[in-house]
């Protein structure tokens, strides 16, 4: 269904974002002198994939300026997870392509705010291959696939789950449905607002209810009512729901200044309706996200666990 689909797509672009930016975390530490090469020798097999002792010291090399005190032990087995994501995702049919590990690599130097060369520099100046970093977002990128294909479709969450933290949450101020109109006084990026507050409250003093709310905003310049239509409180800011919810049909709420000018609602109607669809929106894509991850890491542990591993 196209709702499952966003949802599903909502909760494997938080998952990724999370990966990327744990990517560029500490790669702003000062330069040291690079170390000299280590000799390829095999540390471990992985499904008869070799991780050699020189993968282990150019992570271990990586993991230092991220602050990451993992360590020998630490950069050993984050390669093999990231050797088991990869083999996974080949087995799947999924294939990372140059161009996506060169946009993710982009990214990352985004992220703390460098040029791709400056990256490539401070990598180098560490000591570090460039494809230490780039193997680590391939396989992050094969995984997040992996992750879509084979772990997001039997993430499921329960509607009655969803219906009784929805009314747990849900305060007393967000069980009304309203039609609004908005008056705004006109002040385009806030510009003299101040100064048309004192119109603003003028203006709520005289009002008399929405079917006349037009012609009264015509004594005023600049002052433009818009149809709001139908909300639910949960769709408005708290404290403008709060303040709705004290107010009867034919109340105006406070001036708020906004970056078009001085803000007001009007209440046209207003009916009780206890609607958590707006909060169980919000609980679904938390609750899915962390679902996600479990299911994920779940599914990383199963291959590890059924991986022929060989330590040398």
């Amino acid at each position: 269904m196209p709702g499952e689909s966003k949802r599903k797509t909502t909760m494997l672009n938080g998952f990724w974002n999370r990966t990327r930016a744990a990517l560029a975390a500490g790669l702003l530490l000062a330069a040291m002198g690079a170390a000299p090469s280590v000799a390829q020798a095999v540390r471990v097999m992985v499904n008869g994939e070799p991780i050699t002792d020189n993968q282990v010291a150019q992570r271990v090399r990586l993991f230092a300026i991220e602050g990451n005190n993992a360590g020998t032990n630490g950069a050993i087995s984050q390669l093999i997870d990231e050797a088991l994501m990869v083999q996974e995702a080949k087995r799947m049919g999924v294939t990372v392509s140059s161009a996506q590990i060169d946009a993710a690599y982009l990214q990352v130097a985004r992220n703390i705010k460098v040029s791709k060369e400056v990256l490539d520099q401070m990598m180098q100046r560490q000591g570090i291959g460039i494809e230490t970093l780039r193997d680590r977002l391939e396989a992050s990128i094969a995984w997040n696939s992996v992750v879509e294909n084979a772990v997001a479709p039997q993430v499921q969450i329960s509607d009655l789950e969803l219906e009784q933290q929805a009314a747990a949450r849900a305060q007393a101020s967000e069980s009304f449905d309203y039609i609004l109109k908005e008056i705004i006084f006109v002040a385009p990026g806030g510009q003299g607002a101040s100064g048309r507050v004192g119109q603003a409250n003028s203006y709520r003093s005289a009002f008399a209810g929405c079917d006349s709310a037009v012609e009264l905003s015509l004594n005023y310049t600049d002052a433009a009512v818009v149809d709001v239509g139908r909300r639910h409180a949960t769709q408005l800011p708290d404290a403008i729901a709060g303040e709705l919810a004290g107010m009867n049909v034919g109340g105006i709420t406070k001036p708020r200044v906004t970056d078009r000018g001085v803000s007001m609602l009007a209440v046209c109607e207003k009916a009780q309706a206890n609607d958590l669809t707006f909060i169980k929106g919000e609980i679904r894509r938390e609750a899915g996200q962390g679902a996600m991850e479990t299911a994920a890491d779940k599914h990383l542990a199963d291959l590890r666990a059924r991986a022929k591993i060989v330590y040398n």
